[in-house]
């Protein structure tokens, strides 16, 4: 028999990898439509990678997570979900002021969530090994 919360893990990873995979999509798409007057096909194709930097990392994560390097799979799995969406929210102008560069949005949105990704990897790696070591208290 299948364990009811391995799977409802795997179904929540499921639609963290479509929801990430949907966000990356959305924002190459106002990433494109934000720099459709641009001539340089350098410049976009490193907007591309940098925009779609933190969704590729955020992939590769979730498809390694069973490698243990994410010691918390579930938030993991949220942090997908918020960074998608907010990625989305961002690039689609609904906070940008009315002073504010195309590009800005861009080069600060990814950067961001690479931030955002590397504490919530260092807060919860640090969690896992706090639990660990209260673990090995207790057992003793």
């Amino acid at each position: 028999m299948v364990d009811k919360k391995t799977s409802n893990l795997k179904r929540f990873r499921t639609i963290a990898t479509v929801v990430l995979i949907f966000g990356a999509i959305g924002s190459l798409y106002f990433m494109f439509k934000a720099g459709r007057s641009q001539k340089s096909i350098l410049l976009i194709a490193s907007f591309t990678a940098w925009v779609l930097s933190p969704f590729g990392g955020l992939f590769l994560a979730a498809k390694t997570s069973y490698l243990r390097i994410v010691p918390a799979p579930g938030s993991l799995y949220w942090l997908m979900i918020i960074l998608a969406t907010g990625s989305l929210v961002a690039y689609s102008g609904m906070l940008t002021s009315s002073g504010t560069k195309g590009a800005f949005i861009f080069l600060v949105a990814p950067f961001t969530s690479w931030v955002v990704i590397a504490i919530i990897f260092l807060v919860s790696k640090r969690h896992s090994t706090g639990n660990k070591g209260a673990d090995k208290e207790i057992n003793r």
